[in-house]
């Protein structure tokens, strides 16, 4: 029997200082890529994440028409351009807004959004009445809650007349989380 034979084929075969070395940039290589690709997709990430905290909302003032375009008494939907969404937001930058006309220089302008969840509400002329559809919240004609799951009035934008030009000023609407 060979003894010589398998002493060699369970000996561990002796790396030489070349093939360390190569073994050695290679896993430096890979680890460099590795955390390149990471610092690629991190960086950006972080950046999309911590970037709401220190961005501050524009408080734009919005013209909204003529006073005279508006009846007094009439409660009507109008539509703006929020001035802090990003230039690719296209219609989505659109919000909806209820103006009414209460006399001859006093103009009241509701978030169209219920205080709920943020469903959309409809103004009910025969009613005199906001109304939520999606969860029966039903608010008066001055905002405040008159039934249904709302924690809070409709959200008011401040409104004044400037230049002959009514304007309409820019803010987050606060909408509830309870459900």
């Amino acid at each position: 029997m060979n003894t010589s034979l398998t002493e060699s084929s369970t000996a561990p075969l002796a790396e030489t200082p070349e093939e360390i070395s190569r073994r050695r940039f290679v896993e430096k290589l890979s680890i460099g890529l590795v955390g390149l690709c990471g610092a690629i997709i991190g960086v950006p990430l972080v950046g999309f994440i911590l970037a709401p905290f220190f961005r501050k909302v524009p408080e734009k003032w919005v013209t909204i028409g003529k006073p005279g375009d508006y009846e007094i008494g009439k409660t009507i939907a109008v539509t703006v351009t929020d001035p802090s969404s990003l230039p690719w937001a296209g219609v989505t930058a659109k919000s909806g807004v209820w103006l009414r006309r209460v006399s001859e220089d006093n103009f009241i302008a509701f978030s169209a959004n219920c205080t709920h969840l943020g469903c959309p509400v409809r103004w009910l002329p025969d009613a005199d009445l906001f109304m939520c559809p999606c969860h029966g919240g039903v608010y008066y004609s001055d905002g405040k809650v008159a039934a249904g799951p709302p924690p809070l009035p409709l959200f008011r934008y401040g409104v004044r007349v400037e230049n002959g030009e009514l304007q309409m000023k820019q803010a987050i609407v606060p909408i509830s989380t309870t459900l």
